[in-house]
């Protein structure tokens, strides 16, 4: 793999972040492709980038090899396990709960407006919170008001775009009412 380290193993993504963003946006890990295209959400079935702009959070719709732009519109992304695997069934509890750790100290540093997390599962399992539902969160993380949305990836047929979108939209006007 180009994007790769010596020996064929994928290296992790860069977070995309900077202090104050509106949404810092948390994947639960990178997928294979994203790792070796080096850019966030980057499988063709991933419904992060076209939920973004239907929730009126980008003016347009961006690709994924655009993820650096996310901070001239207030979003940022980041990741619970920098870890890239083919799929987040393969991360284990130790590697989410550690993970979680690590988000609180980025959020805490960065202090967005809101953190949303894409993936009830990782939640549920990074913060040891095995009832959590989507939604706000009674607790905050690193200070920051803290959602839960569901995964983008197309893996998850749950929830579809126009659900997505929605979602994303209330994260947005939270965002707003957070500021």
């Amino acid at each position: 793999m180009s994007a790769g380290q010596p020996g064929g193993t994928p290296k992790p993504l860069p977070d995309v972040v900077a202090d104050g963003l509106d949404v810092l946006f948390c994947g639960i890990n990178p997928s294979l492709l994203s790792a070796e295209r080096g850019h966030h959400f980057a499988r063709p079935g991933n419904r992060f980038w076209p939920a973004l702009h239907l929730a009126g959070l980008t003016p347009r719709r961006l690709t994924p090899d655009e993820d650096r732009e996310l901070p001239a519109y207030g979003l940022g992304v980041t990741n619970v396990v920098a870890r890239p695997t083919r799929t987040a069934a393969e991360l284990t509890r130790e590697e989410l709960r550690a993970g979680g750790a690590e988000l609180a100290a980025l959020v805490e540093r960065y202090r967005p407006r809101l953190l949303a997390v894409l993936g009830v599962t990782a939640w549920r399992l990074a913060f040891d919170r095995p009832r959590a539902v989507l939604g706000r969160q009674p607790e905050r993380i690193g200070g920051v008001p803290t959602w839960v949305a569901p995964n983008p990836s197309g893996l998850n047929a749950h929830h579809q775009l126009p659900d997505l979108a929605r979602l994303y939209g209330v994260l947005r006007k939270a965002a707003r009412a957070a500021g």
